[in-house]
């Protein structure tokens, strides 16, 4: 409050001192001091009756004001600082680009690698199991074969057997050969 009454003294003696240095520089007529005074008590009285009624809204809105630019300023000075940060952040991703992009290629080339192992492994696997269903197959059809040419040789020994026996062997030797035979099947 001393500060305001301060300010308003101010005020009024540099509009009196103002006045003071315009009759000087004017045409030598005189001041008509009692018009003067009233008009200056005029209006003080006026903004007292103004700093009465509204001063606390005024102040306080000049005093929200300065808190409100306060705040606005805080703000931005904030801002500033997380813009910076951010900043920093992405010049340290920008310095670390070319490290991170060799890490990425070192990882995708090991993880390729690790891919065509798995592959490889898996395609040998493959083979040796297609190789084994190839040599059981073979060795199948090899005994299928083997049994076959048995087959054919045993049937060309008949053949020739009975051949052999039919030209040497008569009737009568022919039913005792055949009578040990049967004998020998039956007892077995």
């Amino acid at each position: 409050m001393k500060r305001m009454f301060k300010s308003v003294a101010l005020a009024a003696v540099m509009v009196v001192l103002a006045c003071g240095v315009a009759h000087a520089a004017g045409d030598g007529h005189e001041i008509p001091w009692m018009n003067f005074f009233l008009r200056v008590l005029n209006t003080v009285i006026v903004v007292a009756i103004i700093w009465k009624f509204g001063g606390k809204a005024i102040a306080g809105f000049f005093r929200g004001r300065t808190d409100q630019i306060k705040h606005e300023l805080a703000d931005l000075a904030q801002r500033r600082k997380d813009a910076e940060v951010k900043l920093k952040d992405v010049e340290k991703g920008i310095a670390n680009l070319e490290a991170e992009k060799a890490q990425i290629l070192a990882e995708a080339r090991s993880q390729g690698e690790v891919m065509k192992a798995a592959i490889v492994a898996e395609a040998e696997k493959k083979a040796a199991q297609i190789k084994a269903a190839a040599e059981m197959a073979a060795e199948t059809e090899r005994k299928v074969m083997i049994e076959q040419i048995r087959e054919e040789v045993a049937e060309m020994v008949v053949q020739t057997a009975a051949s052999i026996i039919k030209d040497k062997l008569t009737a009568e030797e022919h039913q005792k050969l055949v009578d040990k035979y049967v004998t020998k099947v039956v007892l077995n």
